[in-house]
């Protein structure tokens, strides 16, 4: 496991089917989160102990291994396959739901631009014909002169079941398919190397052509598109089959809890429902190509497959979004990264701090230059942990604990030492928005009656401040 300490940087690309076994301790096979009785997770569920560890720390399922005797062991128990380690692992450790049948990455399909459409050089509205088994795409013409079709084309069902009723000598090698599976073939079929080298002979072609005023720069702009694709995949060592998901993973379910209100009723995160869909519609999948189910259900089932798998992923990027009680749309895994309270927002590259306070900004024209009037009960707050030492140091408190208790009770001595604390300690003042350095300022703190922050009336040009409510 790397250390967090040796870190230098984090790159984001896409992952592999095999790097998702990779990542994964076990197969989530059923839609269930936890029995309703005995409140425990459900066997091979999507909040399995044997996959995804254990609820409590050193204690396993069936409670053959109990308590701290077992730390540093690391044991599996043999009755209900559970590992016997810290609960916290269930925030790491994650699952995976291999699928019945290939389903395209909404991101790819469906971005601005479609880089699966470019890639094949197919319009999106095509691929998502094909993808949601509207129309059949050609894989391989065969006989060009019988089938009279072309690579890439699209072709309707009575069509293809026209063509393949001929006699095989006749269509030749000719092959077609439809949804996530064809696409994922076209795809596998690409040599980058060749396709680029292509591109790149063509873009000088048309540049000389468009010198001569013999064709227009739009097809130019194409094909530096998908080469621009190309070169990103080639670079990046990813392959574009990979667009298409064989194995979908399950993030930790910590991620993604379940919480027992008052009242014995469960609040539990939309993802857990978005995943029961498409395990649902995976294992009733799976049973209809068990069954040998007639091939027009089939496709239906394998439709709805890829609905819930885009609904997962991004719920209402195609269509109408899923929706939960009260009519309310469902949060995706998108949803949990993109915008302001997402992940790489608020959390990653912006973090909440202790010892900050925020409040309106009024006057204060006795002030010096260098000056701000700091109240009482915010400073206390902010030099807490300073105020705390001095009481200990001074001898007034004989631990943290009761100067802490003497600080939330605001002895009369609190006061002194504030004033003391605050001559060393200058504070930032910060106004939103931060255009220049200038929107933060240290300043030396005093201590003012009330609520609100006292400011030199000539500071406030650099802030573009004024005492409207600031």
């Amino acid at each position: 496991m790397f250390e967090l300490t040796n870190l230098e940087s984090i790159q984001i690309g896409m992952a592999s089917p095999e790097s998702i076994l990779d990542w994964s301790f076990g197969e989530v096979l059923k839609p269930e989160t936890i029995n309703y009785r005995t409140l425990k997770p459900e066997r091979g569920g999507l909040f399995c102990e044997k996959i995804f560890g254990p609820v409590k720390d050193w204690e396993c399922s069936c409670g053959k291994y109990k308590r701290i005797k077992y730390r540093d062991k690391e044991k599996i128990c043999d009755k209900c396959g559970v590992q016997v380690t810290r609960s916290k692992v269930r925030r790491e450790r994650m699952g995976h739901i291999q699928l019945a049948a290939p389903v395209s990455h909404i991101w790819y399909f469906k971005g601005i631009p479609s880089r699966m459409g470019i890639l094949l050089d197919i319009s999106p509205r095509s691929l998502e014909k094909v993808l949601y088994f509207a129309s059949y795409i050609v894989i391989d013409p065969g006989n060009t002169d019988i089938t009279k079709v072309e690579k890439y084309a699209l072709i309707s069902d009575a069509a293809y079941r026209q063509l393949m009723a001929k006699p095989p000598e006749e269509r030749g090698s000719f092959r077609a398919g439809i949804g996530a599976e064809a696409v994922k073939v076209l795809l596998k079929e690409l040599d980058l190397d060749k396709l680029s080298q292509e591109l790149k002979d063509e873009i000088s072609i048309l540049i000389e052509k468009e010198k001569d005023r013999e064709t227009e720069g739009q097809r130019r702009s194409q094909a530096i598109k998908r080469l621009e694709v190309v070169e990103a995949f080639r670079t990046s060592n990813n392959k574009p089959e990979w667009m298409v998901l064989d194995v979908l993973p399950v993030i930790p379910p910590d991620l993604r809890p379940m919480v027992q209100l008052d009242g014995g009723r469960f609040a539990t995160s939309d993802l857990n429902d978005l995943y029961r869909r498409v395990i649902n519609r995976n294992n009733r999948l799976k049973r209809m190509l068990e069954m040998g189910t007639p091939d027009i259900i089939v496709r239906n089932e394998k439709r709805m497959l890829q609905e819930a798998v885009d609904a997962l992923i991004d719920n209402g990027r195609r269509g109408r979004a899923v929706t939960g009680p009260g009519n309310r749309p469902l949060k995706s895994l998108s949803d949990l990264l993109r915008g302001k309270q997402g992940r790489f927002r608020q959390n990653l590259l912006g973090k909440r701090v202790d010892y900050s306070g925020r409040s309106v900004i009024v006057v204060g024209p006795e002030l010096k230059l260098h000056q701000c009037g700091l109240p009482k009960e915010m400073a206390l707050e902010l030099f807490k942990p300073f105020v705390m030492e001095q009481l200990v140091k001074q001898g007034i408190c004989n631990n943290v604990k009761s100067a802490k208790r003497a600080v939330e009770k605001v002895r009369p001595e609190v006061w002194d030492i504030l004033e003391n604390v605050i001559k060393e300690h200058p504070v930032l003042l910060n106004r939103a928005p931060t255009l220049h350095r200038l929107g933060i300022q240290a300043f030396e703190p005093v201590l003012v009656e009330g609520k609100a922050i006292q400011l030199h009336p000539l500071t406030c040009t650099a802030y573009n401040a004024d005492f409207d409510g600031d």
